[in-house]
């Protein structure tokens, strides 16, 4: 299965958060420097404004004193209340020719604007770019009244902006970014009982339940996940229950089975062991011929018991009531080393008391065991076969390992996997199978226990 990378919800919405504050703080930063950019060109067309006024005042003063001298254009007056570092003051004449001009000079800059920057806002917003006014008199145009501002001074008064904006920006990004993330922390930390909640539901704990959340999202789920649940214990309990009287009647059958076998079958087969001594008998005397025959017989008879007795012992083995599934399952383990005449060897070890099982969970094991050395030794052809049943506080456990090769047959034949599974379910019992790739298996079956399963189990008796 291809496993997509996963990132945490909290840090991808505040990156999220983040990437949409910078960008926020870009266009507000764009604003300020185009607004900035206006302010200049309006400041710089209101002074050429005031520059060809005065240059007119002056050329109306000097045609009306007449005087010889002339001193126009002068620009000293105006330059004295408009100068700021980097402003530049021109009268351009008719002809094109600069007849006068002044230019305040700028401080060195503290802090240089990056080359970056500085062609950034040359090509974006083109400082120096001049304003000019007309001036008239008379009718007559005598030429323009030019302002502009030092390029350099103007990219450093806008990265001077910048850079405070930016510093606003390092400052509080790292701050929203945190308090984000906090915030998102605190609002996702139900999704820790819900994930808490799941995986007890995986782990077979149906009675796990969410609580109340503030959320009304949190709050839809938390009430279909409590009705899942609730549906969930309810449906598994029937179909324990249904798997249980399923079991019971399938073990009842087999032994309805078992005894019309012995009864039916098996003393028919007596019978015929009996008439075929007795004819061997009577052969002798009358007709030694026969005698061979009489025999076949006989062996045939004995061989088909012998066959007969081994399928009543695994239709109906011995009470594990009467016996215990200790000596119950050792009698079953001696019976497969007599059977496999030394090609599979079987294996078992006891831990704990068993004496106080309940009868339903001894036969259940019985039948788990039965059913598992046969698949080892008959379908996965194992020489090897351990048995190991621990008896814990609470619970029971059964490990089974072979060196069997991998087949299908051992899980399709009889009973297989699913009826062993289906025997654990209805204990309430978890259950697990694993094949090695190169041969060899384990089987692990876990059945809870308690004092009072006894209990109930001689209350059940007694009734």
């Amino acid at each position: 299965m291809w496993n997509r990378p996963r990132f945490d919800l909290k840090v991808r919405l505040t990156l999220r958060v983040a990437a949409v504050s910078a960008a926020c703080f870009a266009a507000i930063s764009a604003y300020f420097l185009i607004t900035a950019d206006r302010a200049v060109h309006a400041r710089i067309d209101g002074i050429a404004a005031i520059v060809a006024k005065t240059l007119e005042l002056q050329q109306g003063k000097v045609q009306w004193v007449n005087s010889p001298r002339s001193d126009f254009p002068n620009l000293d007056p105006v330059s004295a209340f408009v100068m700021t570092p980097g402003l530049c003051l021109a009268f351009r004449g008719a002809n094109g020719e600069m007849l006068q001009r002044f230019c305040s000079g700028a401080p060195t800059p503290a802090n240089a604007p990056p080359q970056a920057f500085a062609a950034f806002y040359r090509g974006l917003f083109d400082p120096g770019r001049e304003a000019a006014r007309p001036v008239i008199a008379r009718g007559a145009r005598l030429g323009d009244a030019v302002v502009w501002f030092d390029p350099a001074v103007q990219t450093a008064e806008a990265w001077h902006e910048a850079g405070r904006l930016m510093t606003v920006l390092a400052i509080t990004l790292p701050l929203l970014c945190a308090l984000v993330y906090a915030a998102l922390a605190r609002a996702l930390r139900p999704t820790q009982v819900v994930r808490a909640g799941l995986e007890r539901i995986a782990a077979n704990d149906l009675n796990a339940r969410l609580p109340p959340f503030d959320l009304a999202e949190l709050s839809a789920i938390r009430d279909v996940f409590n009705h899942l649940a609730a549906s969930l214990a309810t449906a598994l309990s029937e179909r324990s229950e249904l798997t249980r009287r399923l079991i019971a009647l399938q073990d009842e059958e087999r032994r309805h089975l078992a005894r019309e076998l012995h009864d039916e079958f098996g003393q028919s087969l007596a019978a015929i062991r009996a008439l075929a001594a007795s004819a061997s008998q009577t052969a002798a005397q009358d007709c030694p011929a026969l005698l061979g025959e009489c025999d076949s017989i006989a062996r045939t008879a004995t061989g088909m018991m012998e066959t007969l007795r081994g399928a009543l012992f695994r239709l109906r083995p011995p009470d594990v009531d009467e016996l215990g599934l200790v000596a119950s399952l050792q009698g079953l383990v001696s019976g497969w080393n007599g059977r496999s005449h030394g090609q599979t060897r079987f294996d078992i070890r006891f831990e704990g008391a068993f004496e106080s099982l309940p009868a339903s969970i001894s036969a259940n094991l019985y039948r788990i065991v039965q059913e598992a050395l046969t698949n080892a030794a008959k379908h996965a052809g194992a020489t090897k076969v351990g048995l190991h049943l621990a008896m814990g506080a609470n619970e029971i456990a059964l490990a089974i390992d072979d060196d069997g090769r991998p087949n299908d047959a051992a899980v399709k034949s009889g009973m297989g996997l699913l009826g062993m599974r289906e025997r654990v379910a209805a204990m309430r019992g978890r259950f697990s199978f694993t094949a090695g790739p190169d041969g060899g298996s384990s089987l692990r079956v876990v059945i809870p226990v308690s004092p009072a399963d006894g209990q109930l189990e001689a209350l059940e008796d007694a009734a």
